[in-house]
């Protein structure tokens, strides 16, 4: 096993809202990644990430950790979320349009998911609420762990995803004037309207 501490960056647990062991295990998901394709975080679109996350599940955390690690977020449109209720990953570098699958280990996480932390989420009991007596020595076994003992990564292989082409070009809706980029508006009657607009009239 590799002497190891990877550090998570506070920013990075502020941008999550809480400490909890999942967030700290996606951003070491999204650096193994990295790491696998030799590539660095992304600083505009170099990368696209699909998570395997569901839409309401326990650990489901872990994406805001990917996102943090690999600079793919939904604000640069390179996240798509496949919700299959999985913690696990593909990452692409849309320059070589190589790609790798990083997953969690099913003995790791099932150890995690019967942690008192998680009974206690169970409970709805808020991770802001959570003893630090039981909370740190979690964050700290996934920052310590080989992360051979946390992830399945797959070899390298080909992904041809394409981005949808960005536009600058907008105009104001013919109903609510609010301003609609070109490739999200609707044409009726010869108008531009936005979608909710369009939706009233269809």
């Amino acid at each position: 096993m590799k002497n190891i501490i990877v550090e998570i960056p506070e920013w990075a647990y502020e941008f999550h809202g809480h400490k909890c062991p999942a967030m700290p295990i996606g951003y070491r998901a999204g650096l193994t990644a990295m790491a696998k394709l030799g590539v660095e975080k992304a600083s505009n679109k170099e990368l696209y990430l699909i998570c395997e996350n569901g839409p309401a599940h326990a650990a489901a955390c872990f994406l805001d950790g990917v996102m943090s690690s690999t600079g793919c977020t939904y604000g640069k449109g390179n996240v798509e979320k496949l919700n299959y209720g999985k913690n696990a990953i593909t990452l692409v570098d849309l320059k070589t349009k190589k790609a790798v699958r990083v997953s969690m280990r099913p003995e790791f996480f099932e150890k995690a998911l019967n942690s008192e932390f998680v009974q206690l989420r169970k409970q709805n009991v808020h991770p802001n609420d959570i003893k630090p007596e039981i909370l740190t020595p979690l964050i700290e076994n996934v920052k310590k762990a080989d992360e051979n003992m946390i992830f399945t990564v797959s070899e390298i292989f080909e992904n041809n995803v394409q981005l949808p082409k960005g536009t600058f070009d907008w105009h104001n809706c013919s109903k609510c004037n609010e301003i609609v980029f070109d490739n999200a508006s609707k044409i009726i009657d010869g108008k531009v309207m936005c979608q909710p607009c369009a939706a009233k009239i269809i």
